[in-house]
């Protein structure tokens, strides 16, 4: 019998959770699943990339992957393995103004999550005018997450309408 690891518990309760939001709440739209097993790394990852329905314009994104060898230290039950996830958030949204913007993102990100590392990029078409940019700000959870922090996934997602509510009115100031 099929005995799913961390990930796929992991997986499902991000799903169940957002997935509610968007068909049951209506508080947001899912606007991209994906879920990827990497052949030549043996790794995985999915992602859950959703907005608010009112405002499909700042996004945010659910970012769950697991290696060949956290995979492996938890179906071997190796003793000094290292089972679990890595768990990233992402906002992307469009900005005109890259240095002052960035910078009231980058606030916001680190009021939200003060203990985690904080990784904002900028994309541009180079001959577009007037220039856009696209933020890609990025919250990096610097330890494994697994099954013990499945309870918390719920509070997780309504932190990041709220923060997904405050980069709406960043992005319309």
């Amino acid at each position: 019998m099929f005995d799913p690891i961390v990930f796929d518990n992991l997986k499902v309760g991000f799903e169940n959770t957002l997935y509610d939001l968007d068909n049951l709440d209506e508080l947001i739209h899912i606007t991209d699943r994906q879920d990827r097993l990497e052949m030549a790394s043996m790794s995985r990852e999915f992602t859950l990339q959703f907005s608010l329905r009112s405002h499909p314009e700042v996004t945010g994104k659910v970012v769950l992957s697991s290696s060949l060898e956290a995979i492996a230290a938890e179906i071997l039950e190796k003793p000094d393995g290292v089972p679990g996830c890595r768990l990233q958030l992402r906002f992307g949204m469009k900005v005109v103004q890259p240095d002052s913007d960035c910078e009231r993102i980058h606030m916001l990100l680190q009021q939200s999550w003060p203990q985690q590392s904080i990784v904002l990029k900028l994309q541009y078409v180079y001959e577009e005018v007037p220039r856009v940019y696209h933020v890609s700000a990025e919250v990096h959870f610097d330890r494994n997450v697994n099954e013990e922090q499945m309870g918390d996934i719920p509070e997780l997602a309504e932190h990041m309408i709220h923060v997904l509510t405050q980069l709406v009115v960043l992005h319309t100031l």
